[in-house]
Order: structure tokens, then sequence, then C-alpha cells
């Protein structure tokens, strides 16, 4: 049981004391600390307690409960013999579940288990309790666990018990803590010590997407903890393709359905001052689709400090609550802010809500580039929506400020100083979009133009600090060249990126122009790029996170000994970040999911312009993702074992920490090419797109894209509303049994982890006139079997196809 103990005794204390004119601190300080009640422990045999597909068995032991909150159990701890059963419902989820534990179905035998639990669960254990007299040993031995693991779960207790608390300082008899709304509000949570598996929890929330979650907080070889979701899953809900917004972000952290309460509108006015510190002023104003609750839940970064909160200009109470450490919560640098309301809001209300926190958000990186961003996120917000950003930012001479939006008046004349010497700058946003950014450094600016869309670069001088040095060579003379006389030392120079912004910028500017011919007009009327330190990029709303790696020359590419294929990548680092004004920003994904298309599709649209201008190169760079999903680790196993896309963050975990990236970018990009191939191979073949060229406006591929966008531009989407969209423009030969459907591309290929390998076999060259001959078979093996494989290796020219389990062949 120390494992257990020692898993949650690090979670930070609550404050000591709260005043009595906080009603909600005081009951969430209380959810955090509550202890276990001496008179309410008792003998359990028999018991059991179901939800939906979780099935928990108290077989034999001690359980004590705890003490009372707002005249409630919410919690209890239990010794002795237990059993946990959970059946995943789908392939997706019992192949995740079985990577972790090694089986399919969670059934796990337990020694100890914490409850934390919102409903009667007291009174569904109490037929099957007994009088015991090992009362104050039990609590003695295990109050102080139950203690600490306490304040895991006190932020969504919160949800629903602060219905019960005083409504405008008035109090209330009673209150609905069943329904939420309209809704169930039904949690239990589960952290057990396993006798196989050690610590891990099992929750059941009615209020989340994704209402029931197994995982477990685990460090990987590299010392980096991570929270493992073993599954995740609505019971009635299929593996991908549904309107939820995502799973749970961790035990004990609320994910109510965000589509609840949209933010319609931010108005932000933000004091920055380098090399760290923001200080902040947001109004947040929000539409009500579904009443009942009085906590709404926003993201905020750990290191920014909330000094109030007000609703319609009166003070109201708000709470802290860390995140649970490995969850993807907590590496995004964010904690969660909980605003509760005096009274419960109504369906159709309007909010208006006034922030105003401040810390030290951005971290200084030399050479007047900061990291902006870089710890958590700046303003309070509830997750990817479409909404209006009006932003206004006072900063000091010297520096340059870009943001996502349009630059009003003031900041077109180059910002306006005010009285105390600052600069002024405001930026708008040109439609609703899904988030906000701005960057900050002391740039030099370069401007190109695509068509009517201005392309503005913002490079420094030179490069952040930890940038790689390149070495010192020595040329030495070769004795058999005469002229050859002595030995010659070159010393590279750092870079300077401000020397190479017109070269990159000319780069955006071209796959705009790219992609406007084919999926239809840029979005925005300009796109900033801006220098930003370390080795990854980041794409805003009409603003670019754009890596100093972005801005090398190629003879400070060769100088860094960089292989050709990350030099090839690195060119088209803007073309990639270009391409998600569309795919991420014009059109958002609708769940964790459905990231997955985000990716894969900006990055395969960047090797597209690739493709055709260096196809070699474009093998060269698909060939290496192939072989990432491929290497083995110390274990023996692949990232391609990691899970299907679909997983999205959940790839993210001890077992593969560079699981992600491998999937997400490298096998999302060969889907797609997959896709198109298969559509534009199998439409030549039907002769109707002969003579169509590589990337063609025409072909059936960017037709679909270009429907995409007409179709769902502001709004997000699932996978398989995209993939619909696909399957008006799939030529017959990938229809199966006639239907305009890429079911079996979604079953097959998007929700599986198969590589497929092609083989040559039987070849023969027959002399036939002044030429030859060539026949023979190609193999197709390691498919998903036939139903998955229908179509995926369309056999052209009149080649005669013949399935069998995982393989494809065409005989020519």
């Amino acid at each position: 049981m120390a494992a257990l103990c020692l898993a949650v005794c690090l979670l930070p204390a609550a404050a000591a004391e709260n005043p009595p004119d906080k009603p909600a601190e005081a009951l969430y300080l209380q959810l955090g600390q509550v202890g276990l009640d001496p008179t309410r422990v008792y003998q359990v045999r028999g018991a059991s307690l179901d939800r939906s597909s979780v099935h928990i068995t108290l077989e034999d032991g001690t359980i004590g409960f705890t003490q009372d909150v707002m005249g409630r159990i919410t919690g209890a701890f239990f010794e002795g013999e237990g059993e946990v059963l959970l059946t995943p419902p789908n392939a997706v989820e019992r192949r995740s579940m079985s990577l972790f534990t090694g089986m399919a179905i969670l059934e796990e035998h337990f020694a100890t288990a914490y409850f934390r639990f919102n409903d009667d669960a007291a009174a569904e254990l109490r037929p099957d309790l007994r009088v015991t007299d090992q009362q104050k040993e039990f609590v003695d031995r295990w109050g102080t666990t139950a203690r600490n693991l306490a304040q895991t779960d006190a932020m969504r207790l919160l949800v629903t018990f602060s219905r019960l608390l005083p409504r405008n300082g008035v109090a209330t008899a009673t209150g609905d803590t069943n329904f939420l709304g309209r809704v169930p509000d039904q949690y239990l949570h589960a952290r057990v010590q396993g006798t196989k598996l050690g610590v891990f929890d099992v929750v059941f929330d009615s209020l989340a997407a994704e209402q029931i979650e197994a995982g477990q907080e685990k460090a990987a070889e590299n010392g980096v903890s991570y929270y493992d979701a073993w599954t995740s899953f609505s019971p009635n809900a299929p593996a991908t393709g549904g309107r939820n917004v995502g799973g749970n972000s961790g035990p004990g952290n609320p994910s109510p359905r965000e589509d609840w309460i949209a933010a319609r509108r931010y108005t932000i006015r933000t004091e920055v001052r380098p090399p760290k510190e923001i200080h902040a002023r947001a109004r947040v104003q929000l539409d009500v689709k579904e009443g009942g609750t009085r906590d709404l839940v926003f993201e905020l970064s750990r290191f920014l400090q909330v000094e109030s909160v007000k609703l319609d200009g009166q003070p109201v109470e708000f709470i802290h609550n860390p995140a649970v450490e490995g969850t993807q919560l907590a590496r995004r640098g964010n904690d969660l802010v909980a605003v509760v309301l005096p009274e419960p809001i109504r369906t159709g209300q309007k909010i208006d809500l006034e922030f105003v926190y401040g810390g030290e958000v951005l971290a200084e990186a030399g050479n007047g580039l900061l990291y902006v961003g870089a710890r958590g996120t700046w303003y309070p917000n509830r997750g990817m929506a479409m909404a209006d950003f009006d932003l206004e930012f006072e900063y000091p001479p010297g520096w340059t400020l870009v943001a996502t939006g349009k630059a009003t008046a003031v900041a077109a004349r180059g910002a306006a100083a005010n009285a105390n010497g600052q600069l002024t700058s405001r930026w708008v946003s040109e439609r609703p979009i899904p988030l906000a950014g701005f960057n900050l450094g002391k740039y030099k600016v370069a401007t190109v133009q695509a068509g009517s869309v201005t392309v503005e670069t913002y490079a420094t001088a030179g490069v952040e600090r930890d940038f790689p040095t390149a070495r010192i060579q020595t040329v030495v003379p070769d004795p058999a060249d005469p002229t050859s006389r002595r030995g010659q030392v070159i010393v590279p120079t750092r870079p300077s990126p401000a020397q190479n912004e017109v070269t990159v910028a000319e780069s955006a500017a071209r796959a705009i122009q790219y992609y406007a011919d084919r999926f239809g007009p840029y979005p925005y009327s300009h796109l900033a790029l801006t220098q930003m330190p370390g080795r990854d990029s980041q794409g805003w709303p009409g603003l670019v996170f754009l890596s100093s790696y972005a801005f090398l020359d190629q003879q400070g590419r060769e100088q860094l000994h960089f292989e050709p294929y990350r030099i090839l990548l690195q060119e088209s680092i803007p073309a990639h970040e270009a391409a998600h004004q569309w795919w991420g920003d014009l059109i958002t994904w609708n769940s964790y999911r459905d990231q997955w298309f985000s990716e894969g599709l900006a990055n395969y649209c960047a090797l597209m312009m690739l493709q055709e201008k260096d196809p070699a190169g474009f093998r060269q760079v698909m060939e290496k993702y192939r072989r990432d999903l491929l290497e083995k680790n110390k274990d023996g196993t692949a990232p391609m074992d990691a899970g299907p896309v679909t997983l999205g963050l959940r790839l993210l975990s001890s077992r593969y920490p560079e699981g992600y990236e491998a999937i997400l970018y490298g096998r999302g990009t060969w889907l797609f090419h997959m896709l198109r191939t298969m559509m534009k191979d199998a439409a030549v073949q039907e002769g109707a797109r002969k003579g169509q060229s590589a990337g063609s406006a025409d072909e059936p591929f960017v037709r679909a894209l270009r429907r995409v966008r007409q179709r769902y531009e502001g709004q997000s989407i699932s996978t398989r509303e995209l993939l619909d969209v696909f399957g008006e423009e799939l030529p017959p030969a990938l229809r199966y049994e006639g239907k305009k459907s890429l079911k079996w591309f979604l079953e097959g290929w998007i929700n599986g982890t198969s590589l497929p390998k092609l083989e040559l076999k039987a070849v023969k060259f027959t002399p036939k006139g002044t030429g030859s001959v060539v026949s023979g078979t190609i193999v197709q093996k390691n498919a998903p079997g036939r139903f998955g494989d229908i179509g995926s290796g369309v056999c052209g020219d009149g080649g005669e196809a013949d399935d069998s389990a995982g393989t494809r062949v065409c005989r020519r």
C-alpha cells in the first residue's frame, strides 16, 4: 500500500482557514480534506458497485466511510479482497487496454481501494455491511492516506455539491444533486492497489464526454511522468466520429460537455513586462445552451495567479485547482480555475465574466527572443471553440508585438506611445477563431504578397542561447596536390534569421497561393510568421510561431550536419504551418480522436508541394516516416504498436513517449497519401480523369478537400464527417457493395495499426519486338484483413485481384 500513499501524498495542501463569506471555497476545502469517520467502519462481504461497464466487487474485508460533507457521504476506504472488471466496447479500446495491462479486459484483484462518489453508493453497500470492533485500528492505519487522497476529486465533487450552496446569499433547504440540468450527474472514482498492475484509477463520470476511463500515472525510462489512459469511452458511442469533445483530462478533473456553455467573445487587455511577466484583464462573454450548473471551469497557466473574477461587475468566488501530474492538462502547463456563480445558470442566459490575473508566463531565450505560451495558456479558456477576440497590449519600447487578428488604426501607425512611455497595439479577429495568441521579440520585418494576402516575417538578428553551434572544420591539404600548401580552418558563423526572412516569407506565400487554388481562398487578410526559439513551430489563425530552425539557409543546415530528410522537412515548415490556416484554424477537430487529421492533413498538403518539386525528396521523407513507425525500442515494440491515429494525445504515454509524433505526423500523413493515391488511380483507371497532373485542383482528393472547406468552414468536424465528404467523391472502384462510403477505410486503416508492405514475386521479362514485356505478381502484406483492405490496393490496368487474410495479390 506504500505505493498508493506515495502517488498522492505530494498533492498541494489546501489553505488551512477559509473566510466565512466564501462558502464555495469552504466547501472545496472540506471536500479536499475530508477524513474517515470512526463511527462508520464496517465489515463488508459480497458487496458490489456497478456503473455501466464498470463492475467493482468487495468480496471480503473492512470498509470505512468518510465524514459528512453537506450531510452526504462522499467517499470510502476499503481493505481486503476485491475485484474490478471493465470490458472495453470495441477493438480499438481493447487493443489499448492490452498494450498497458497485457489483457484486453481489465480484470484485476485488489487489496486496498479508495472511492469517491457523489451519489448513493454508501446506501448501495449498506445491506452487505456488518458491525466490527476494529474501527479505531482501521482509521489509525488508513485515515491519513484517505485524507491525502481526498484532494484529487475535490473539484469534480464541487461541481455537484455547489448546487446545495446558498443562492445569492440566501440559504436553500434542499437541492437536486442527481441531475445537472436534464443530464444525470453521477460520479465514481476508484483508486485501487492492484495485485498485479499496481496503483491505477477507474472512473465513471456521467457528465464527461467519454464517461468511462481507466489509467495510471507512470514514469517513462527518461524519468518523465505520464498519465497512461488504458481506455476511455462512452458506452453508447462509436470508436470515433461522434460529436463528443473528448475524454476526461484525468481523475477528478471536470470535463463537462463544452457545448453546454459557449464562449462568444473575449476582450483582453494585457500589459506585457519582458522578459517574463504579463498582467491582464480578460472579459469573457458566454452563451448558456444548457443550464443547471453553478460552476464554470476554465483552463489557465499554472504560472498565472487570478486576483479577482467578476460577474456583471460584481465579485464572485473562484477556486484554483492544480492539475493531476502526468495528465494532458498538466503537460500543457495548465491548471483549472472554477468560477462559482451566485445561482445556477439558466438556458439562454448570457454571462459576462471579467478575470484579473498576472504572473510569469513568458520565458527569456536570449537575443531578443521570448518563449510566449511555453508555460501554459495565457488567457482563461474552455477549450478550442470559435469566438471573437479583441486584444490590446501594452509593452516597452524596443520590442515588436504581433497577435492574432487584424491590427487596428493604433497598431497600423506602428503602435502608439501612451502616457507612461509604453507602446500600445490592438488586434481584432476578422472572423470567429478557435484560439488567440501573441508573440513578442526584438524583430526585423520583411513583407511579401500572395495575391491579396500580405505575408510578414518577423525575425531577430540572432538565435536563442541554446541553439546548436556548428563545429569548427579543418581542411587538411592534399599531399598529391602541389597547389595545396597549407590547411584551412573554417569557423562557422552563428545563424542570423533576419537575413533569411524574405526567403521564408516567399515560401509561405507560395504555399498560400497553392492551397488557395485548390481549397479555396485564404481565410484571413494576412499571415504573420514570427520567430520562436526551439525546434517546434505552432500555428494560430493568421499568426505562426516559427522555429528558429526554419530560418536557416542551406549552408546553415549543412554546417549542422542535418540528414537530408530533416533538411527537407525544415524547408517545408512554412508550408506546413500555412496549411494549418485551413486545417486546424478555419476548420477545427471535434475531439481528441479527430485531432490527427489536422496534423496529418497539414503535413501532407506541404508534402504535396514537395512531391511536385522534388519527387525523390518526397519519397525520402515518406520512407523516413515509415522507418520511424517500425523502429523497435528496448522492449522489442515499435511506435506503430502504440495505437491508431484516433487515440490522439493518448498516444503520448510512458510506454511510447515518441508515439504521438510518429503516429499523428507519420502514419497520419501516410493515410492521406494512401487515400489520395487510391482515389486518383481508380479515377484514371476508369478513364474519368486521364491526363490530370499531380496536385491538380480537379483530382478527386482535392475536390473533396475543397468541399470540406465549403461545408464546414468555421466549424469543428469529426473523422467520420471528413470521410463522408471524401465518400461523395469516391470512384466506383473504391465503393464497397456499391456504396459511397469509406467505412471500410475508417475501420481498417484509420482505426487500425497495420503497416502494409508490397512485394514483387515471379517477375519475368519476355522479349517482344524491340522491347520487353514485364509480368509478375504484386503481393500486399500486413493489411488489416479482407474487409479493411477493400480498395486499399487497387489493381490498375486490368490486373486481377485476389484477397486472402491480410494479403492482397495483383497479377499482371
